[in-house]
Protein backbone atom coordinates (compact mmCIF):
# COMPACT_ATOMS: atom_id res chain seq x y z
CA UNK A 1 0.00 0.00 0.00
CA UNK A 2 1.41 3.39 -1.01
CA UNK A 3 2.32 5.64 1.92
CA UNK A 4 0.11 8.77 1.95
CA UNK A 5 2.86 11.38 2.10
CA UNK A 6 1.56 14.92 2.53
CA UNK A 7 4.65 16.83 1.37
CA UNK A 8 7.94 16.30 -0.44
CA UNK A 9 11.44 17.46 0.45
CA UNK A 10 13.87 17.13 -2.47
CA UNK A 11 17.44 17.88 -1.45
CA UNK A 12 20.88 17.96 -2.96
CA UNK A 13 23.52 16.02 -1.01
CA UNK A 14 27.16 17.00 -1.61
CA UNK A 15 28.17 20.17 0.27
CA UNK A 16 24.47 20.57 1.12
CA UNK A 17 23.66 17.73 3.55
CA UNK A 18 27.19 16.30 3.58
CA UNK A 19 30.41 18.35 3.71
CA UNK A 20 32.01 16.03 1.16
CA UNK A 21 31.94 16.06 -2.64
CA UNK A 22 30.34 13.46 -4.92
CA UNK A 23 33.68 12.24 -6.28
CA UNK A 24 35.73 12.21 -3.07
CA UNK A 25 35.87 8.42 -3.30
CA UNK A 26 38.17 8.91 -6.30
CA UNK A 27 40.47 11.27 -4.42
CA UNK A 28 40.47 8.85 -1.48
CA UNK A 29 41.90 6.06 -3.62
CA UNK A 30 43.78 8.17 -6.19
CA UNK A 31 45.02 11.28 -4.33
CA UNK A 32 46.89 12.59 -7.37
CA UNK A 33 43.56 12.96 -9.20
CA UNK A 34 41.86 15.04 -6.48
CA UNK A 35 42.85 18.51 -7.81
CA UNK A 36 41.53 17.70 -11.29
CA UNK A 37 38.35 16.20 -9.83
CA UNK A 38 37.76 19.33 -7.73
CA UNK A 39 38.19 21.56 -10.78
CA UNK A 40 35.69 19.54 -12.80
CA UNK A 41 33.21 19.52 -9.89
CA UNK A 42 33.28 23.31 -9.58
CA UNK A 43 32.95 23.73 -13.34
CA UNK A 44 29.60 21.97 -13.52
CA UNK A 45 28.23 23.24 -10.20
CA UNK A 46 29.10 26.71 -11.46
CA UNK A 47 27.04 26.03 -14.62
CA UNK A 48 30.10 26.26 -16.87
CA UNK A 49 29.98 22.71 -18.30
CA UNK A 50 27.30 20.04 -18.43
CA UNK A 51 27.19 17.17 -15.98
CA UNK A 52 27.61 14.65 -18.79
CA UNK A 53 30.75 16.45 -19.98
CA UNK A 54 32.09 16.51 -16.42
CA UNK A 55 31.53 12.79 -15.99
CA UNK A 56 33.19 12.03 -19.31
CA UNK A 57 36.26 13.96 -18.14
CA UNK A 58 36.25 12.15 -14.79
CA UNK A 59 35.86 8.73 -16.42
CA UNK A 60 38.84 9.49 -18.66
CA UNK A 61 40.99 10.10 -15.58
CA UNK A 62 40.12 6.84 -13.84
CA UNK A 63 42.26 3.71 -14.30
CA UNK A 64 39.12 1.57 -13.89
CA UNK A 65 35.61 1.49 -12.40
CA UNK A 66 35.06 2.31 -8.72
CA UNK A 67 34.50 -1.12 -7.18
CA UNK A 68 32.15 -1.91 -4.32
CA UNK A 69 35.16 -2.72 -2.17
CA UNK A 70 36.69 0.69 -2.92
CA UNK A 71 33.42 2.44 -2.11
CA UNK A 72 33.14 0.59 1.20
CA UNK A 73 36.73 1.43 2.12
CA UNK A 74 36.07 5.10 1.40
CA UNK A 75 32.80 5.16 3.33
CA UNK A 76 34.25 3.30 6.31
CA UNK A 77 37.01 5.90 6.52
CA UNK A 78 35.33 9.10 5.40
CA UNK A 79 31.49 8.99 5.35
CA UNK A 80 30.12 12.12 6.97
CA UNK A 81 26.99 14.23 7.11
CA UNK A 82 26.42 17.60 8.64
CA UNK A 83 25.15 17.48 12.23
CA UNK A 84 21.52 16.43 12.49
CA UNK A 85 21.02 15.26 8.90
CA UNK A 86 19.85 11.70 9.77
CA UNK A 87 17.51 13.26 12.34
CA UNK A 88 16.22 15.72 9.71
CA UNK A 89 15.40 12.90 7.32
CA UNK A 90 13.78 10.79 10.04
CA UNK A 91 11.85 13.78 11.40
CA UNK A 92 10.45 14.62 7.97
CA UNK A 93 9.39 11.02 7.40
CA UNK A 94 7.76 10.89 10.85
CA UNK A 95 5.65 13.90 9.87
CA UNK A 96 4.59 12.30 6.61
CA UNK A 97 6.99 14.31 4.44
CA UNK A 98 8.63 12.20 1.75
CA UNK A 99 12.38 12.90 1.88
CA UNK A 100 14.13 12.47 -1.47
CA UNK A 101 17.86 12.90 -2.06
CA UNK A 102 18.29 14.47 -5.50
CA UNK A 103 21.97 14.60 -6.41
CA UNK A 104 24.58 14.48 -9.14
CA UNK A 105 26.37 12.00 -6.88
CA UNK A 106 26.60 8.30 -7.59
CA UNK A 107 23.87 5.72 -7.01
CA UNK A 108 26.46 3.23 -5.72
CA UNK A 109 27.43 5.59 -2.88
CA UNK A 110 23.87 5.61 -1.55
CA UNK A 111 23.36 1.90 -2.13
CA UNK A 112 26.26 1.17 0.20
CA UNK A 113 25.42 3.91 2.77
CA UNK A 114 21.85 2.65 3.07
CA UNK A 115 22.97 -0.99 3.20
CA UNK A 116 25.15 -0.05 6.18
CA UNK A 117 22.15 1.59 7.90
CA UNK A 118 23.85 4.97 8.19
CA UNK A 119 20.81 6.93 6.95
CA UNK A 120 17.09 6.38 7.42
CA UNK A 121 15.45 4.52 4.53
CA UNK A 122 14.81 6.85 1.60
CA UNK A 123 11.50 6.47 -0.25
CA UNK A 124 13.03 7.97 -3.41
CA UNK A 125 16.49 8.71 -4.77
CA UNK A 126 17.62 10.69 -7.79
CA UNK A 127 21.29 10.11 -8.63
CA UNK A 128 23.71 9.29 -11.43
CA UNK A 129 24.22 5.63 -12.25
CA UNK A 130 27.84 5.83 -13.43
CA UNK A 131 28.68 3.88 -10.26
CA UNK A 132 26.06 1.23 -9.51
CA UNK A 133 26.16 -2.07 -7.63
CA UNK A 134 23.84 -5.06 -7.21
CA UNK A 135 22.23 -4.61 -10.61
CA UNK A 136 20.25 -7.82 -10.21
CA UNK A 137 18.91 -6.89 -6.76
CA UNK A 138 15.98 -4.44 -6.48
CA UNK A 139 16.77 -1.21 -4.66
CA UNK A 140 14.70 -0.42 -1.54
CA UNK A 141 13.87 3.05 -2.91
CA UNK A 142 12.17 4.43 -5.98
CA UNK A 143 15.13 5.29 -8.23
CA UNK A 144 15.19 8.08 -10.81
CA UNK A 145 18.25 8.30 -13.05
CA UNK A 146 19.91 11.71 -13.31
CA UNK A 147 21.95 12.36 -16.43
CA UNK A 148 22.03 16.16 -16.45
CA UNK A 149 21.47 18.85 -13.83
CA UNK A 150 18.09 19.69 -15.40
CA UNK A 151 16.89 16.19 -14.48
CA UNK A 152 16.66 17.22 -10.82
CA UNK A 153 13.47 19.15 -11.53
CA UNK A 154 12.02 16.43 -13.76
CA UNK A 155 12.70 13.78 -11.11
CA UNK A 156 11.18 15.86 -8.31
CA UNK A 157 8.09 16.42 -10.47
CA UNK A 158 7.84 12.69 -11.20
CA UNK A 159 7.99 11.73 -7.51
CA UNK A 160 5.44 14.41 -6.61
CA UNK A 161 3.09 13.10 -9.30
CA UNK A 162 3.59 9.50 -8.20
CA UNK A 163 2.60 10.31 -4.62
CA UNK A 164 -0.03 12.94 -5.48
CA UNK A 165 1.83 15.75 -3.73
CA UNK A 166 0.88 19.26 -4.95
CA UNK A 167 3.69 21.57 -5.99
CA UNK A 168 2.99 24.05 -3.20
CA UNK A 169 3.80 21.29 -0.70
CA UNK A 170 7.28 20.68 -2.13
CA UNK A 171 10.44 22.07 -0.52
CA UNK A 172 13.72 22.08 -2.45
CA UNK A 173 17.13 22.27 -0.79
CA UNK A 174 20.42 23.10 -2.52
CA UNK A 175 23.74 24.87 -2.14
CA UNK A 176 25.32 25.72 -5.50
CA UNK A 177 24.65 26.82 -9.06
CA UNK A 178 24.13 23.17 -9.91
CA UNK A 179 20.87 23.48 -7.98
CA UNK A 180 19.92 26.65 -9.84
CA UNK A 181 17.71 25.02 -12.51
CA UNK A 182 15.99 22.98 -9.78
CA UNK A 183 15.28 26.19 -7.84
CA UNK A 184 14.16 27.95 -11.01
CA UNK A 185 11.59 25.22 -11.63
CA UNK A 186 10.53 25.31 -7.98
CA UNK A 187 9.99 29.07 -8.03
CA UNK A 188 7.88 28.70 -11.17
CA UNK A 189 5.56 26.04 -9.71
CA UNK A 190 5.28 27.49 -6.21
CA UNK A 191 7.60 25.18 -4.25
CA UNK A 192 9.53 26.40 -1.21
CA UNK A 193 13.27 26.99 -1.54
CA UNK A 194 15.91 26.51 1.16
CA UNK A 195 19.54 27.36 0.47
CA UNK A 196 21.97 25.37 2.63
CA UNK A 197 25.63 26.41 2.93
CA UNK A 198 24.88 28.72 0.01
CA UNK A 199 27.73 29.17 -2.45
CA UNK A 200 28.15 32.31 -4.59
CA UNK A 201 27.25 30.30 -7.71
CA UNK A 202 23.72 29.70 -6.38
CA UNK A 203 23.35 33.31 -5.19
CA UNK A 204 24.35 34.55 -8.66
CA UNK A 205 22.00 32.16 -10.41
CA UNK A 206 19.04 33.19 -8.28
CA UNK A 207 19.83 36.91 -8.39
CA UNK A 208 20.08 36.98 -12.18
CA UNK A 209 16.74 35.20 -12.54
CA UNK A 210 14.99 36.97 -9.65
CA UNK A 211 14.48 33.74 -7.72
CA UNK A 212 13.79 34.27 -4.01
CA UNK A 213 14.84 31.67 -1.48
CA UNK A 214 12.44 31.53 1.45
CA UNK A 215 15.13 30.42 3.90
CA UNK A 216 18.93 30.22 4.05
CA UNK A 217 20.55 27.82 6.50
CA UNK A 218 24.15 27.53 7.63
CA UNK A 219 26.89 29.61 6.05
CA UNK A 220 26.09 31.87 3.11
CA UNK A 221 29.36 32.50 1.29
CA UNK A 222 30.38 35.70 -0.46
CA UNK A 223 32.35 35.89 -3.70
CA UNK A 224 35.91 34.73 -3.17
CA UNK A 225 35.31 33.53 0.39
CA UNK A 226 36.91 30.21 1.26
CA UNK A 227 34.77 27.46 2.76
CA UNK A 228 34.92 27.27 6.55
CA UNK A 229 34.27 23.59 7.14
CA UNK A 230 34.56 23.88 10.93
CA UNK A 231 31.89 26.58 11.01
CA UNK A 232 29.63 24.53 8.71
CA UNK A 233 29.85 21.52 11.01
CA UNK A 234 28.45 23.49 13.95
CA UNK A 235 24.99 23.91 12.38
CA UNK A 236 22.34 21.35 13.35
CA UNK A 237 20.11 20.38 10.44
CA UNK A 238 17.42 18.95 12.69
CA UNK A 239 16.42 22.59 13.26
CA UNK A 240 15.03 22.60 9.71
CA UNK A 241 12.23 20.15 10.54
CA UNK A 242 9.98 22.86 11.96
CA UNK A 243 10.99 25.29 9.20
CA UNK A 244 9.92 22.77 6.55
CA UNK A 245 6.67 22.06 8.41
CA UNK A 246 5.86 25.78 8.44
CA UNK A 247 6.65 26.09 4.71
CA UNK A 248 4.22 23.31 3.72
CA UNK A 249 1.50 24.14 6.26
Amino acid sequence: MQTPYTALVSSDWSECLSPNGPFDVIGFHYPALQPAIETIFHQYTGNNISLSSALQEIAALLPGPVTEQQMDAYLDGAFETYKGVPELIAGCLDRGFLFMVNTTGMLGYFQRVLAKGWLPALPALSAHSMVRYDRDRPDPFQFHALGEIADKAANTAAVAARFNIPHERIVLMGDSGGDGPHFEWGARVGAGLIGCMVKPSLSRYCRRRRIAMQHEFGRTYQEGEARDRDAEMRFDYSALIDTIADMVA
